[in-house]
């Protein structure tokens, strides 16, 4: 391609969940994330106790900080120029507010960046819904934003997975590492959602890629953190439920768990397997170790900055195992979510 038909970029845009920063912003921030959702009110008070045991700090914001730090040194290292922006879909920095101070810089069009590795409405379709909804709430001239592909298969997200389950199965015993199991875990999201999206296709692709390069231990790909009432169907198995079912058939010695769905070890990483998991392991003398995010690893550092360019010089996109890189431009009828209600009162499922 010429490089007159190279879209211009003058900025890049992080949009990522957001999470409460102190006490007092936990309901608020439960609030926004729960709008609209059929989520009963014990469930969210039963989420903002996650958040008050760390005293209401949720880590996401700050891993984001230091996220884009990371990337921007990386551009700054190749010579890049491309102003850095940050907005969330339920915290403090507010995505509307952030895309107005971007059309007062005079930005044109921006790339965009979610922090999600996987195709689906909460993780992808949704951001853009976010987006298009703050761009309404401006007048005048509106950035442009392109999104950047999911990127669950790039050698650099796979790569830097399998390095850091490597390391963390080296604090094992040598005779217990080939042997241990490996949990490999994500958001559980309603099959609703997942039935109109290629989420657990690309879960257990990534899983696979990162297997390839690790040997032959047994490995699951479990979820956690379901938020919807018990009569909604969700992904399974939940993590501690697997935990207790292998225990009680295998009754394995160690036990590696993998955030893959995550890129940061945030709320959910922390409380599901830093403490729920790890008690139960505790209890069932399983030895566990819980493998970190990809975080600011340089490798993953470097992977966002080829993901940059090739939206602005058209480098090879690059993409390991059967399905190729994903697409730029997200189809019309991509991660289309319908909530499925469950049926009334004396009414059959098959109607």
């Amino acid at each position: 391609m010429s490089a007159e038909n190279i879209p211009s970029y003058d900025a890049l845009l992080f949009v990522s969940f957001g999470g409460p920063e102190g006490r007092e912003d936990v309901m608020p921030f439960l609030e926004n994330v729960l709008r609209g959702k059929p989520v009963p009110r014990e469930r969210m008070l039963e989420v903002a106790e996650h958040y008050y045991h760390f005293d209401g700090i949720s880590p996401i914001n700050q891993q984001t900080r230091e996220l884009i730090a990371a990337v921007k040194s990386e551009l700054q290292q190749q010579e890049i120029e491309l102003p850095i922006y940050w907005g969330n879909r339920n915290w403090h920095p507010m995505l509307a507010d952030t895309l107005r101070d971007m059309q007062n810089d005079g930005v044109k069009r921006a790339l965009v960046f979610i922090t999600s590795a996987y195709s689906s409405y909460s993780g992808c379709r949704q951001y853009r819904e976010n987006i298009a909804e703050a761009k309404s709430t401006l007048a005048g001239e509106i950035p442009e934003t392109d999104k950047i592909r999911m990127f669950y298969n790039h050698p650099g997200f796979v790569n830097t997975i399998a390095d850091l389950l490597s390391e963390s199965l080296a604090t094992f015993e040598e005779s217990a590492r080939s042997e241990a199991t490996i949990l490999f875990t994500a958001h559980s999201i309603p099959n609703g959602m997942a039935d109109n999206c290629s989420y657990a296709t690309q879960l257990n692709e990534t899983a696979r890629l990162v297997m390839q390069q690790i040997g032959e231990n047994p490995w699951h790909l479990v979820y956690q953190s379901r938020s919807g009432p018990p009569t909604q169907p969700w992904l399974e198995p939940d993590v501690c439920d697997f935990i207790e079912q292998i225990n009680s058939q295998q009754k394995p010695s160690h036990l590696a768990i993998v955030p893959i769905g995550f890129i940061s070890d945030h709320m959910e990483v922390m409380f599901d397997l830093d403490i729920e998991a790890q008690e139960m392991c505790e209890e069932l003398d399983i030895k566990m170790v819980r493998v970190p995010t990809v975080g600011t690893h340089p490798q993953f550092i470097k992977m966002v900055v080829e993901l940059i360019r090739e939206r602005t010089e058209h480098i090879e996109k690059k993409a390991l195992g059967n399905f190729g890189p994903s697409h730029d431009v997200c189809p019309v009828d991509c991660c289309l979510y319908t909530p499925k209600r469950p049926p009334m009162r004396g009414q059959s499922r098959s109607n």
